[in-house]
């Protein structure tokens, strides 16, 4: 099918809506049906079958349908690329409006030229002018390479509108095609990125590494979903498909603000905080024995329900989105059940930029610890923990939104320091009565300030025994912390819920202003 560049007219209306419909029927069909079929046929929906699903019905208005290249070299004059392979416009979810854009692989393998990259920038442009959530579906083979260097400038517009947007409305990629080359910097700026199994995104292939370092690699080892998750920390969801993608984005969407000037909506709140004697029974008091402390989270939020970010990356902490009476808030927790819940390079990166979202959109942040400290060995010191642990620091540090802090068992030295302790701007901390606040463990402090007296004892193992003892009751207990005005209180575990839900409607007024400055310069 050729394009027609010079449409004979219809003389009257129900002619020229005639005409309409079918240049409309063109533009829709995409790449055509045998293309369309070929998406079909690997497990992949159209560019505007994802439109359709994940708005809400009937609401969206596509914006640039008949936007069209203006190159007319290696024979793009005759070339036929509906809506030059990517569908604009707007819409809503679950009722809230929205800008989005979806790549069209049936189009030119979705290659981003000039006009591609002008649709999907205006798009960024109108979600930015009007407060609302920005979304986009990549698929695409990459820059279009008969455009040139027009393509690559639509990129460099595309990654300049990312970095406008950021921090004033939420942008979430979903990965759920091919995404190489230039084109990965793109959800690389934005909030979230959701990326199916049908996916695959590299800066460069498996065909030129190989050429190029020799190494030997398929694409799914290196750029698919699960390599991203578990390994590169790239992605924060794993979908196993678009229809899974789609409720991500819908469930996602649902704990965070229209733009930085909200709060987000209160949703299905459960107002019952009465004492949960089950959350007594979670946490050991033998610090050396592990616990999953997403049974912690699911006893303390609303309805048990939560959504876990990154939940395959840096596993020895977890970070998600959850409500509390209502209230959106982000949890940062410490796991003990991996790697006895030390804080790394991963698991520090992790936390910072959470941490950092949270705050640019208002969402408060709850704290649950159980940090015996920073993982020691040559490797994490090599790879620079203090510069990533120092993240954390600057990143609690810098932000306003409430912070409650619960102390479950462990908080030692600088990594408790790091999980946002009084010092670092917590607004509530509380501990429960297992807690152990303290520069360092028992047993090591006792190793360090009493080594001589256990050296010359007769019994050094049981000198040893007593004057960790000793240590652990004058130190580690919660009682010391909150002698010192550390923790405001030292409570039942049963009525974390509610200490937690009280803290966060005292300081849903918070406000904290800070030194003006163009920006702070964060540790990289």
């Amino acid at each position: 099918m050729a394009e027609n560049n010079n449409l004979k007219l219809a003389s009257t209306m129900e002619g020229r809506v005639e005409q309409l419909a079918e240049q409309r029927q063109v533009i829709e069909a995409g790449g055509g049906e045998r293309r369309v079929e070929k998406q079909h046929s690997q497990g992949k929906q159209t560019a505007r079958e994802r439109l359709n699903n994940l708005l809400d019905p009937h609401s969206f208005d596509e914006v640039g349908a008949f936007r069209k290249h203006r190159t007319t070299l290696f024979g793009m004059d005759k070339a036929v690329v509906p809506a030059d392979g990517v569908v604009t416009g707007r819409g809503t979810i679950l009722g809230r409006p929205v800008h989005a854009a979806s790549q069209d692989f049936t189009v030119m393998g979705g290659s981003a030229g000039e006009t591609q990259s002008t649709k999907v920038v205006e798009t960024m442009e109108q979600a930015l002018l009007t407060g609302t959530p920005f979304l986009f579906f990549y698929d695409s083979g990459g820059a279009r390479i008969q455009e040139g260097i027009d393509s690559l400038s639509g990129y460099g517009k595309m990654f300049f509108a990312n970095v406008k947007l950021s921090g004033v409305v939420p942008q979430i990629a979903i990965i759920a095609g091919p995404c190489a080359g230039g084109a990965s910097y793109s959800p690389a700026l934005t909030d979230f990125i959701i990326m199916t199994k049908k996916a695959h995104m590299f800066i460069t292939g498996p065909q030129v590494i190989k050429s190029v370092t020799g190494e030997d690699v398929t694409a799914d080892e290196l750029g698919g979903a699960e390599a991203h998750m578990a390994i590169s920390g790239n992605i924060h969801f794993v979908a196993e498909d678009d229809d899974a993608a789609e409720l991500i984005a819908k469930k996602l969407l649902s704990f965070l603000p229209q733009n930085n000037t909200e709060e987000a909506s209160f949703v299905n709140p459960n107002n019952d905080v009465s004492p949960n004697t089950e959350l007594r029974d979670i946490v050991p008091i033998d610090g050396k024995k592990g616990y999953d402390v997403r049974d912690v989270i699911a006893k303390i939020v609303d309805w048990g329900d939560y959504l876990e970010v990154k939940a395959g990356y840096a596993t020895n902490l977890v970070t998600a989105f959850a409500r509390v009476n209502g209230r959106s808030v982000g949890i940062v927790a410490n796991q003990p059940s991996v790697m006895s819940g030390c804080l790394d390079i991963n698991a520090s990166d992790k936390a910072a930029e959470f941490v950092n979202f949270c705050d640019s959109f208002n969402i408060p942040l709850v704290q649950l610890v159980d940090v015996p400290g920073f993982l020691p060995g040559v490797q994490q010191e090599y790879g620079g923990i203090i510069r990533h642990g120092a993240k954390m620091l600057y990143a609690y540090s810098e932000a306003t939104v409430p912070k409650i802090t619960v102390v479950l068992r462990k908080a030692y030295g600088g990594s408790y320091l790091a999980m946002c302790n009084r010092d670092l701007g917590a607004d509530a901390v509380y501990a429960w009565p297992s807690a152990e606040i303290a520069v360092m463990g028992a047993e090591g402090a006792a190793n360090v300030i009493f080594r001589k007296e256990i050296k010359a004892a007769d019994d050094p193992d049981a000198m040893r025994a007593e004057k960790i003892e000793e240590y652990q009751n004058a130190f580690n207990t919660p009682y010391v912390a909150a002698a010192r005005g550390q923790v405001d209180d030292v409570i039942d575990p049963a009525d974390t819920r509610r200490k937690i839900a009280s803290a966060l409607e005292i300081y849903a007024t918070k406000r904290q202003t800070r030194p003006a400055k163009k920006h702070g310069n964060f540790p990289c």
